[in-house]
């Protein structure tokens, strides 16, 4: 069972998805920690409700990034966290946390990337007039949104929706394929290490 981290600063909608599928047994893996960044935000209650740990502070509170991501590291190690799941984190992940997790670290962002990376990509989907958007699944890497994709889900955006037509969409997708996305890449990285 791989012992995993979610990263979330939000509502923690992906978060909850994540706890839902490990509940459910379609998700082998147990979530040890919940690390965010924004003290008000409601994963926080989510996380409590799910009796998983939680560490929380602003990076304000630090000297530095690197400060605040070494802190962090000490927490992950403490816990034996083998993998990373970015879940709404809206923090750039810096060398000190990659260089201890190389290639274990998964994020999910609401575009089908390489198109719109960073902050409101929905937002960026319809002042651009696109049709079809959706959900990347990706590797992290220093850049911004810029790491190997691993999956991605396509979602229409119809003339006459909403902002928060197209992100209802984008998330309900979000929610069935991270879960899936997270088991197929833990169940590889088994088959690839046994004996």
């Amino acid at each position: 069972m791989k012992k995993i981290a979610v990263f979330a600063s939000g509502s923690g909608s992906n978060f909850q998805a994540i706890v839902d599928a490990v509940n459910a047994g379609t998700l082998d893996a147990e979530i040890r920690l919940l690390v965010c960044d924004q003290p008000s935000a409601a994963v926080l209650q989510r996380a409590q409700q799910a009796r998983i740990d939680r560490f929380c502070k602003s990076p304000k509170d630090f000297v530095d990034k690197t400060a605040f991501e070494k802190e962090i590291v000490q927490q992950l190690k403490s816990r034996d966290i083998e993998f990373i799941v970015l879940a709404g984190y809206m923090r750039l992940i810096g060398i000190a946390i990659l260089k201890e997790y190389p290639e274990s670290i998964v994020n999910i962002h609401p575009s089908l990337l390489p198109a719109f990376p960073g902050k409101d990509a929905i937002g960026q989907a319809m002042n651009a007039g696109v049709q079809v958007s959706g959900m990347t699944i990706h590797y992290v890497d220093a850049g911004m949104d810029t790491g190997p994709i691993i999956a991605q889900t396509e979602i229409q955006i119809h003339a006459n929706d909403s902002r928060d037509d197209v992100q209802k969409r984008i998330q309900q997708a979000e929610h069935i394929c991270y879960p899936k996305v997270l088991q197929e890449l833990f169940t590889k990285e088994t088959t690839n290490t046994a004996p």
